[in-house]
């Protein structure tokens, strides 16, 4: 690649990362508190972790 294609990449990460939000709370349990709680999001290796132990027989 170019010189100019490489920033243009860059300066297109730059500005998607700026666009990231973090995930808003739940809003559900504000208003109606005997709804069941959600646990924290859990981490990709978490997921992976699980998902393979599922494929497994014990």
């Amino acid at each position: 690649m170019s010189k100019r294609e490489d920033k243009r990449i860059a300066d297109l990460a730059r500005k998607n990362a700026a666009r990231i939000k973090p995930p808003k709370d739940e809003q559900s349990a504000q208003f109606d508190p005997t709804l069941r709680q959600r646990p924290a999001e859990e981490s990709a290796e978490t997921r992976r972790l699980f998902k393979e132990m599922k494929r497994r027989e014990f």
